[in-house]
Order: structure tokens, then C-alpha cells, then sequence
């Protein structure tokens, strides 16, 4: 998670999620107690904790099919939602690891999106990102601060990819998964980068 002190409280946006009521199967029971024992928000996990650790330095795993369209995927992405988006954590995106779940997903504020309103709050979308993976970056790399919520109170200067390409699971109207393919440039490519190295169990200290 990156963190963004110039940004108050932002809409809740899920998408990329399609709303299915039937019960999915895919997570672990562990996976499925935290996911349902959740009230509003997640607890973030940190390096300080050294069972955390061991979390956030595990490679993730895909998300399985027939789970993307399930409620329990749905609650997971809200959760990520609202804990990104909760004041204490103050962030632009968060991904699975963090919140103790081992599984490549990512939510990420699309700062190359044009603002919308959510609740009377105008601001750049929230989307959830399934199965993602990083299939082409920029060779050339330039230098931007970055603090992380699972890294209290440390920041440093990581080099990055300014454009890339991501590739992840959408699901379609037959519950169907298509790997979509998105180029992200900017800002927003560094979010992605930031939170796509939680997936590999890389911290973004490892690249100072």
C-alpha cells in the first residue's frame, strides 16, 4: 500500500467484480475466517509482526475460476475497499498479502481515470484487479518516493517502470474469465508495480 497524505476518505467503487449471490469455492477455510470474520475493515499487516512477515513474504497464488464470481470474492474486494480506504490507513492501493490473503488480487486507484462521484465525494476510481500480473514494463526507470502501511514509518526513493503492461481476469456474462490486458503509464503504473510486488513477496525496501 502507498501511502497519499494529500487524500481524504474515497468513494467506494468495486469494480471489475460481477455480483453473484451463489456460494464459491476456491479459498481456504483460513482464507474464508478471515474474509467472513471481517467487520467493516481488514487489519493491515506488518513487517513489525513476524508471523505477518512471513505472510507478506509468501508468493501469492491465482484466485481459482469458479471463485471470482462467488459472494465470498465479492465481500474480499469490498473489505480491500473499505480498508484502503479507511482514514487510518490514508492509501492508493492495497493488495492481498496484506490483508492475510495469500491470492493475486490488487485494488488500485486509477489516477489516469478521470474523478467520479461516489456519496458526494468527487475523486480518481477505486478497481479491483484479480489474477493480475505485470507482462511487459518500460526498460527505462525513474526515481518517486514511496512509503508502504505493512512498512511503519519508513519511506525511500524505488526506481519504476513509468509505462507497463498488466494483464488480469475479468469475468464475463457466462462466468467465463478473459485475461484483459490494460497499458498504464504514470503514477498509476507505479501503484501497480508497488502493489503487484506484495503478490511475489517483494517489499518495496527490497528495491532501495
Amino acid at each position: 500500500m502507498i501511502f497519499n497524505n494529500l487524500r481524504a476518505t474515497l468513494p467506494l467503487l468495486l469494480l471489475c467484480i460481477i455480483s453473484c449471490n451463489r456460494v464459491g469455492d476456491g479459498f481456504t477455510p483460513e482464507e474464508l475466517a478471515l474474509i467472513n470474520g471481517a467487520d467493516s475493515i481488514m487489519r493491515v499487516l506488518t513487517i513489525d509482526n513476524p508471523a505477518d512477515s512471513a505472510v507478506l513474504r509468501t508468493p501469492s497464488r491465482d484466485i481459482p475460476t469458479e471463485a471470482l464470481t462467488s459472494a465470498d470474492f465479492e465481500r474480499l474486494a469490498e473489505l480491500m475497499l473499505a480498508t484502503v480506504n479507511h482514514p487510518s490507513q490514508d492509501g492508493v492501493g492495497i493488495a492481498g498479502p496484506q490483508v492475510g490473503i495469500n491470492r493475486r488480487v490488487v485494488a488500485v486507484q486509477r489516477y489516469d481515470k478521470e474523478p467520479v462521484e461516489c456519496n458526494g465525494v468527487v475523486d480518481h476510481p477505486f478497481e479491483v484487479y484479480p489474477n493480475i500480473r505485470i507482462v511487459w514494463a518500460s526498460d527505462s526507470l525513474i526515481p518517486g518516493p514511496e512509503g508502504c502501511l505493512s512498512v511503519p514509518n519508513q519511506r525511500g526513493v524505488v526506481m519504476r517502470s513509468p509505462e507497463i503492461v498488466i494483464e488480469y481476469a475479468s469475468m464475463n456474462s457466462t462466468d467465463e474469465a478473459t485475461m484483459i490486458k490494460d497499458t498504464v503509464k504514470g503514477f498509476t503504473a507505479v501503484i501497480f508495480q508497488h502493489e503487484i510486488d506484495h503478490l511475489d513477496g517483494t517489499l518495496y525496501i527490497d528495491r532501495l
